[in-house]
């Protein structure tokens, strides 16, 4: 006879076909019924479906997401946990230009490989709530929100730089450019000023920032979220132009209006510095120094802005030729470009104190601008460093003597009092360039008429298809949309004005902005969602993603919702209560002196040296993350194929705490695996596939240290489950339940059905087929999730402190209901007590029940 050994290879398919054919994780839909139990929202980042498919590092999250997901279910509540694609973007726009495809049939293809690598591992989700960003169902209601931030002058025009790829025709971000290159091709990348859509997140900048203190969230996270809109305190300060003539009234510059976070120090201002950008520059610039600014200003263009702020950056800049006068001394200071300062933080002007600001500092003494002290407390002179902390104002008329945070409320107040300033709040954060020139992405609901208006389209229009194919050439610098067909570009209104849509596209960050939302009603044909499920199931309960999202994804979907919450769309301030992060999987990677890498299959370890097979030359090893260029990806498919899901989940979460990067060892696999077998044999007899003999009907009481160790184990499992950082410790205790009952006499099938019960969300398959197989019904996953019995939960044995005479002399196990008299003799029972004695008479015992045994000796 054929023996019935563990075999993922039949049980996983069979589970998944009867999860998907009853529908086993659909969510209800019917408000009434909701209301009935409480609520969960447990949602995964969800992906960008790449043409690689997924490797053994992305399911982390997953995995430990739906076992909370499971784990609710069985605790009673409604559950909602699903999974979509953030489909649209350049990298799919590219792929599909390789390969020779439409980007919606890569996008398709890809989107297939990926469900069926998350349904493969066994994932709770509810597919019956799958969307895909590039989808015109969904995108329909991405162009709904973008008109919702159009009618509220939160989305506008503007000439900003922008990092332009000429090879690829189209606006990067910031975080898509290294070094003038495009981070995936190494393409040169240029700066170019470019009429592009922003939306102004600013606006809520304040909120953004106030708000953070309300969530569960790392506190490293909500760091790294301030300090990217970075507040700032300070004041505006406005610097009159000397007029030299060269203007009339109707043309002569205003004011340049500065903003600094130390207004104290303004009668140290020995220079202005304008922005390359800054619109006054062509009109305080001599016409004797035009060329040479006009030149320098080309010249900064073409860096990023972190190139332009890095404080090892060479200091460059040009005089105007021109003078503005510091409100404080009354004295005229030159009026320079240079390319440190940003036109878009603060006003795009700083006056410059050289003797207390570094970039200032180093900028004076190359160009032999005055450097003056007005705040004392530095070390050395300001003439050889800055001295950029508090002290004492000098030289600084009015503000002599006072210290700097007194220091700066006089000189606001006198600012104010003159008309030369104010108080001011300025922010790092910027608008948000909303705009690409790609073909693949969400087109605008926007018309451009002849006379420059600008008009939303009707909602009833909506959605703006994307055009199937582009007739015309590409003409450089317009967006691929320009080259649809008339048809689709030029647009008649009813009134008989005709315009142009508009032919830039949203970027990728605008499906994912949002697509919680949709997740609570996604066939939605008549609103984005219905408000009474969104007020049932918002905000988002557990959020889980990589670190990699902490600032942009977070705070864009954050000002969305924020936006959406003051249109009365949604009813919470913030869309994800609890936020974690996990770690990465990491691989050990093999590179030679040349610095090619090589698969773990070519190399091999020789006397303690790990070399190539065919060459034996040396190579080292290191742990880095998983990455085709590095050749240590572990294929999903492969793991699966070999070890089966249920061992790939549970070793997902017991490769340690799941915040922690940890490194992928196929030996620990093999171990989970090892253990997944030993279950079935505890529950199956291999030889006719029924339940194990040792499983017995004879109640839990009949093996009363097994029943004893089951509550423990519950207790162990429900604790690291709720701390999810520690759910490796619930895989471990799993481990050493299995190994109680394996030493047992019986099982019996209250203590068997329970330990199955914990295990299912870690290990669902096999979890499935045995509680089938002792005659349940399916599925597990709706069983209840067991509670432990405190009484029979706590430790039977106990550990001891003895001392004699107030010193640890040894430490005792007792039974945990052990009396003071047996305290007592099992302590001087114990060899290292008695030696401790040494024959002494014991005048006292000191016992502490649970604690501790002192002997205390006569003198």
């Amino acid at each position: 006879m054929q023996k019935e050994r563990y075999n993922p290879k039949a049980i996983e398919p069979k589970w998944q076909a009867y999860w998907a054919d009853n529908q086993t994780f659909k969510t209800p839909t019917d408000p009434q019924q909701l209301a009935t139990r409480p609520k969960v929202y447990i949602l995964d980042m969800f992906p960008y479906p790449s043409g690689d498919g997924l490797h053994v590092g992305h399911p982390k999250g997953y995995t430990a997401s739906d076992v909370i997901a499971r784990v609710r279910r069985m605790q009673g509540y409604n559950v909602l946990h699903p999974m979509g694609w953030d489909a649209f973007g350049l990298p799919a726009e590219r792929a599909a230009d390789r390969a020779g495809m439409h980007p919606i049939a890569i996008t398709q293809r890809n989107v297939e490989r990926f469900r069926r690598q998350l349904q493969r591992v066994g994932l709770s989700y509810d597919w019956a709530r799958e969307v895909n960003t590039s989808s015109p169902d969904y995108y329909r209601w991405t162009q709904w929100i973008f008109l919702r931030l159009f009618e509220r002058g939160l989305a506008y025009m503007a000439d900003v730089p922008v990092n332009w790829s000429p090879s690829l025709g189209t606006v990067l971000s910031n975080e898509e450019v290294h070094d003038g290159k495009y981070i995936e091709t190494g393409e040169p990348v240029e700066r170019r000023s470019m009429r592009q859509w922003m939306l102004k997140i600013t606006a809520y900048a304040e909120r953004l920032l106030a708000d953070l203190d309300e969530l569960d969230w790392p506190e490293g996270i909500k760091e790294m979220q301030r300090n990217w809109i970075g507040k700032s305190e300070g004041a505006y300060i406005d610097f009159e132009v000397v007029d030299d003539g060269r203007w009339t009234m109707d043309d002569a510059p205003s004011s340049i209006r500065t903003f600094t976070t130390r207004p104290d120090t303004l009668f140290g201002a020995t220079y202005l510095v304008l922005a390359p950008e800054h619109p006054l520059v062509a009109q305080v610039v001599r016409d004797d120094q035009r060329a040479a600014i006009t030149a320098y200003v080309a010249q900064a263009q073409r860096q990023s802005d972190l190139q332009r702020t890095a404080l090892a950056q060479e200091k460059s800049g040009v005089f105007t030729g021109a003078y503005a006068t510091n409100p404080a001394t009354g004295q005229p200071i030159p009026i320079w470009v240079a390319d440190y300062v940003l036109v878009g933080y603060g006003t795009g002007a700083i006056m410059a104190v050289p003797g207390h600001d570094e970039r200032d500092h180093v900028f004076a003494r190359q160009y032999g601008l005055p450097i003056v002290e007005v705040v004392r407390g530095g070390e050395v002179p300001v003439q050889e460093a800055a001295f950029v902390g508090e002290g004492v104002a000098v030289h600084s008329g009015f503000l002599d003597g006072l210290p700097t945070a007194q220091a700066k409320q006089r000189i606001i107040e006198w600012l104010e009092a003159t008309g030369r300033g104010e108080l001011g709040v300025q922010y790092r954060l910027r608008d948000w360039l909303f705009s690409r020139q790609r073909y693949w992405g969400e087109p605008f609901p926007l018309i451009h008429l002849e006379d420059g208006t600008i008009l939303p389209l009707p909602e009833d229009q909506l959605p703006i298809k994307l055009p199937g194919a582009l007739e015309n050439p590409p003409v450089d610098g317009q967006p691929p949309l320009a080259r649809a067909d008339d048809d689709w570009l030029m647009v008649t209104l009813p009134d008989g004005r005709t315009g142009v849509r508009e032919t830039n596209t949203m970027p990728q960050w605008a499906g994912s902005c949002w697509y919680y939302l949709r997740f609570i009603d996604p066939h939605n044909n008549e609103q984005p969602f219905d408000p009474a499920l969104e007020r049932y199931w918002m905000p988002v309960d557990l959020y889980i993603g990589g670190v990699e999202h902490a600032v942009l994804h977070l705070l864009y979907a954050r000002f969305w919702h924020k936006v959406l919450y003051d249109a009365g769309v949604v009813s919470t301030k913030e869309p994800f209560q609890k936020l974690f992060n996990q770690g990465l999987v990491l691989a050990n990677s093999y590179q030679d002196e040349r610095g090619a890498y090589y698969y773990p299959h070519q190399v091999e370890e020789r006397v303690g040296q790990w070399v190539v097979k065919e060459t034996g030359a040396p190579v080292r090893t290191q742990v880095e993350k998983m990455s085709k260029s590095r050749y240590n990806v572990y294929s999903l498919d492969d793991v699966v194929e070999r070890y089966g899901a249920d061992a790939l989940r549970l070793y997902e979460v017991f490769i340690g705490p799941l915040s922690v990067s940890g490194p992928w060892q196929m030996d620990g696999l093999a171990g989970v695996h090892r253990f997944l077998q030993r279950v079935w044999r505890l529950f199956v007899d291999e030889s006719s596939g029924a339940p194990s003999a040792r499983v017995t009907a004879a109640p839990a009481a009949s093996e009363p240290a097994l029943r004893r160790m089951l509550h423990k184990t519950i207790g162990q499992v429900t604790e690291a489950v709720e701390s999810l950082d520690k759910m490796n410790t619930a895989v471990s205790a799993l481990m050493n339940f299995a190994n109680a009952a394996t030493q047992a006499a019986t099982l019996p099938m209250e203590i068997g059905k329970g330990f199955l019960q914990l295990l299912a969300p870690f290990a669902p398959h096999m979890a499935e087929e045995i509680w089938q197989r002792l005659g349940e019904p399916p599925s597990i996953a709706h069983a209840p999730w067991p509670v432990a019995d405190p009484t029979l939960a706590a430790d039977e044995i106990i550990e001891i402190a003895v001392q004699v005479n107030g010193k640890l002399r040894s430490v005792i196990a007792v039974a945990a209901d052990a009396g003071d008299a047996a305290l007592e003799a099992a302590a001087r029972q114990d060899a290292k007590v008695q030696r401790a004695l040494g024959g002494a008479s014991v005048r006292r015992v000191i016992i502490a029940p649970g604690r501790l045994v002192n002997f205390l000796t006569k003198a």
